[in-house]
Formats: C-alpha cells, sequence, structure tokens
C-alpha cells in the first residue's frame, strides 16, 4: 500500500501546527507522474471542484453492491414474509431517492440533474444475498459515479433496516464502481 499512498504520517507530523501537505496518489504499478487529488486545494484544504469550465457530456455510471442476509432472512424476504413489508420494492425506491440525494449527503458533490436512475435487487440463493445493481444517468460537466454508488449504498441499507428485526448479523458490502462512460476521463470498467 505504501506505493500507493505514500508513507504515514510521522507521530511528530501529527501533533506539529505544520500546514498540511498537497496529497497525491499514482495508480498501483503505475509509471505516470503523481495526480493530484480534486478535492484539495494547494494548501490541503477541502474545496468543491470548479466545473463551470466543463463540457457538457452524456455521463453514465453504474455501481453495485451485496447484502448478505444469511439463510433465514434470505428465506423470509423470498417468501415476502418480512413484518415491515416488502424488501426489494422498498430497497429500490429508496435507492432511487437516495442517488436523487447525493449532493445532500456528500458535502463535495455537486447537485445534479438526474437524467435517468435505475436500482435491481436480485435474490442469490448460492450465497442467500441480494444482488444490487444501480445506474446512474446525466446529461452535464460532472460525472454520476457517486449517484450511482449512493443508489446501492441506500438501497442496501434499506435491506437492513428492513431485516434487522430478524438478524443482527446482516452484512452490506462490495460497495463499488463498476463502469462509467462520459467526461473527459472516457469509458472506464473493472471487468
Amino acid at each position: 500500500m505504501e506505493s500507493i499512498f505514500g508513507s504515514p504520517p510521522s507521530s511528530s507530523a501529527l501533533s506539529s501546527n505544520a500546514p498540511p501537505q498537497v496529497s497525491t496518489f499514482a495508480s498501483a504499478g503505475s509509471k505516470e507522474d503523481p495526480v493530484s487529488l480534486s478535492h484539495v486545494d494547494s494548501s490541503g484544504h477541502a474545496k468543491m471542484v470548479d466545473v463551470s469550465a466543463k463540457e457538457e457530456s452524456t455521463r453514465v455510471a453504474v455501481a453495485s453492491c451485496r447484502v448478505l442476509l444469511g439463510q433465514k432472512v434470505f428465506q423470509l424476504v423470498a417468501s415476502n414474509q418480512i413484518a415491515k413489508g416488502d424488501v426489494l420494492t422498498v430497497a429500490k425506491i429508496a435507492g432511487i431517492t437516495g442517488a436523487k440525494q447525493t449532493g445532500n449527503l456528500i458535502p463535495l458533490c455537486h447537485n445534479i440533474g438526474l437524467a435517468h436512475v435505475r436500482v435491481d435487487l436480485k435474490l442469490n440463493e448460492k450465497d442467500h444475498s441480494v444482488e444490487i445493481e444501480g445506474e446512474a444517468a446525466t446529461a452535464g460537466k460532472t460525472g454520476v459515479e457517486m449517484e450511482a454508488m449512493t443508489a446501492v449504498t441506500i438501497a442496501g441499507l434499506t435491506v437492513y433496516d428492513m431485516c434487522k428485526a430478524a438478524s443482527k448479523e446482516i452484512c452490506v458490502t462490495d460497495v463499488r464502481l463498476e463502469r462509467k462512460a462520459g467526461g473527459k476521463s472516457g469509458y472506464w470498467s473493472r471487468e
């Protein structure tokens, strides 16, 4: 991890009044120059990125996560026997709502006019989980990766909330960006 994030700060750096250093990172195994973090100014302070000069383009992002239920809770969800109601439908609506609220939840995210949000939940009997995929799209100056990831996270948390009376061992896991398209960096895919 040291090659990606650099050395940890010394204990004296943590207690000093020295100004913070500008954060940079490089991809693992990358021979490229380090890239400055976009949400950190030259003094090392958090900032919102100014996107006013960016070109508008169609932007799409797909994210996913899993909710590990365990066999007992899985059967209750599959048979729609959870006391709070239809888990998958409520979680889908919550995920869509979450995507629309991303700018209010993540401090340095821009408020984006979303053109489309999709949240799909699928029961996986092999590992007694709910697989969640979310997609967000816009025509704008900044990407929708955070909106897609917020959608699946809020959907996953909603599954947990609706099922927690049946088990406290439920685990929301593997929240990640799967692919994105649009903007200056173009297309990227985990595959």
